[in-house]
């Protein structure tokens, strides 16, 4: 395991004192992987996002080709 080292104001290194219960080591460390895994999630998503981008851009275009096909016939037939 690695360790870190982090530097806090000395008036919050003092109020953490009075609370000698807390295991702030586990504390921040449990908060760093929540963190971690939560940008894992956020980085995944992006990823699928951006593959279903190019499925939405094909989908859209079909969806103009059909809107126009369906205008010109409309028109041939007078309805439009």
């Amino acid at each position: 395991m690695v360790s870190v080292t982090l530097s806090i104001p000395e008036d919050v290194k003092n109020k953490m004192g009075r609370f000698s219960d807390v295991n702030w080591s586990g504390f921040i460390r449990r908060s760093i992987e929540q963190k971690v895994k939560q940008l894992s999630w956020r980085e995944e998503m992006l990823k699928k996002l951006e593959k279903d981008k190019d499925f939405e851009e094909w989908c859209t275009e079909m969806g103009e080709k059909v809107n126009k096909g369906i205008a010109e016939r409309l028109k041939k037939e007078r309805l439009l």
